[in-house]
């Protein structure tokens, strides 16, 4: 073995690096990427839950309860309620998580000890809202000798605290997002290295029909991973599916789309299909991390917030879960709906425009 050798091959190697800009940017991408979502996303200080609180006392120690409650910043006033009939149904439909019932008569409660002074509703589908009920227990309240025998804790829809009802309907959003996004991803790239492309060139087939003929296949098998999914759910972990299972497929049919599209987006900016892979990997780590499914969204900071709402999986997770675990309907989360079908839209566009362009 000869130095000058084994240098004129690193420095050849190093060049070819210098010349691949994709796999440059991923090298500094990739970890940079890594610490800025791990360090925001990793936060399980729960706050600014979205709430609401009934006031039914509304005396100057009620407002006092309610004061010390909006200090801790868990709780943040979402929604106006007068019952506790409305809370339940601003929980159900997602628009809130936490709601507070003060009674009528929380002065007699207090003093006498003999039924809790306070009534926490929570969203039993997220966890993370479970364990800051437990936070609302232990907090002291004016007037309150023991606040953990004095708040009441009623856990909606997951009485039981069983981890599955809400892990599987989350891993029904990692599942296709890691599987169609890496198949779809290699799918231009693999035609290139095999020199189909060329001949694809050569027919009159249209950049949109292009697209849409990468991308139907592999719908009917992103259906198909729902329902092994839902099936198994059911059978092995008892995870019901409450609501209509047509929203859930409607749901999970945009959804699908939007990484379908994402995919082919990926394959027209790599150049082999082990750089769609990494690219894969690039999209398919701030899904997972800001998403909700294994973090708290209320504990990321708003910009974190604001990057997780342009990502497929964090709407889809609130779609599925609603679904399953609430009953809520496709009405009750208009907003999820249309945000999912946006991107799923957008991304579309984009994968097709950059097809349009390697075809040229």
């Amino acid at each position: 073995m000869r130095l000058g050798r084994l240098l004129a091959i690193i420095v050849k190697e190093l060049r070819q690096l210098r010349r691949d800009r994709l796999s440059l940017a991923m090298i500094l991408g990739i970890p940079t990427l890594q610490l800025l979502l791990f360090g925001f996303a990793i936060n399980l200080d729960i706050r600014h839950l979205d709430g609401a609180i009934v006031d039914q006392a509304d005396t100057a120690r009620s407002r006092e309860i309610v004061a010390t409650l909006m200090a801790t910043d868990l709780l943040r006033l979402k929604a106006d309620a007068h019952t506790p009939a409305q809370l339940q149904e601003l929980i159900r439909s997602g628009r809130i998580s936490v709601g507070v019932v003060i009674p009528a008569d929380v002065e007699r409660r207090l003093e006498q000890r003999d039924r809790p002074a306070l009534q926490v509703m929570v969203d039993g589908s997220d966890q993370t809202v479970q364990a800051a009920a437990r936070q609302l227990q232990a907090l002291p309240l004016p007037g309150v000798a023991s606040a953990w025998q004095r708040v009441e804790v009623v856990n909606f829809y997951n009485p039981e605290r069983r981890a599955p009802i809400n892990t599987v309907p989350g891993l029904i959003g990692v599942i296709l997002t890691m599987t169609l996004v890496m198949f779809t991803g290699m799918a231009l790239v693999r035609e290139r290295e095999r020199g189909n492309l060329e001949m694809l060139i050569a027919t009159p087939v249209s950049p949109w029909e292009l697209t849409l003929g990468k991308v139907l296949p592999f719908v009917g098998i992103g259906l198909l991973q729902v329902s092994v999914v839902l099936l198994l759910g059911q059978l092995v972990f008892d995870v019901p599916i409450r609501g209509q299972l047509l929203a859930v497929y409607a749901a999970s049919l945009l959804f699908i789309c939007a990484n379908l599209a994402l995919g082919i987006l990926i394959s027209t900016l790599a150049r082999s299909q082990f750089q769609a892979m990494q690219l894969a990997f690039f999209t398919f780590l701030p899904q997972i991390l800001l998403s909700g499914f294994m973090f708290p969204y209320a504990g990321m900071p708003v910009a974190a917030q604001w990057l997780a709402e342009v990502l497929p999986m964090t709407h889809f997770i609130r779609l599925v879960r609603g679904i399953m675990v609430r009953a809520a309907t496709l009405s009750d989360m208009p907003g999820d709906m249309l945000a999912l079908a946006a991107i799923a839209a957008v991304l579309l566009v984009l994968s097709t425009r950059r097809i349009h362009k390697r075809l040229d």
